[in-house]
């Protein structure tokens, strides 16, 4: 697979890698790892909400924001 970056995004990426101590294309694996890990969560998370919501299990909007406030606290 070859994938193109702009010439600014691999000197930044070049950087990274020097500074870092890693080859270039192991920070590229290493990221698509991450992107690919946290969508599939994402994705998991969703499918899980909508199917709560079809059973009925719903949250009341005072509810989803103390939730999110709390996460924001912790």
């Amino acid at each position: 697979m070859y994938v193109q970056l702009s010439p600014e995004k691999e000197a930044r990426l070049q950087e990274f890698a020097t500074r870092t101590g890693r080859e270039a294309s192991q920070l590229v694996v290493e990221a698509v790892d991450r992107m690919l890990e946290y969508d599939a969560r994402f994705i998991e998370t969703v499918e899980e909400g909508r199917a709560a919501a079809r059973r009925g299990e719903l949250l009341e909007h005072d509810d989803v924001v103390a939730r999110i406030e709390g996460m924001f606290q912790s």
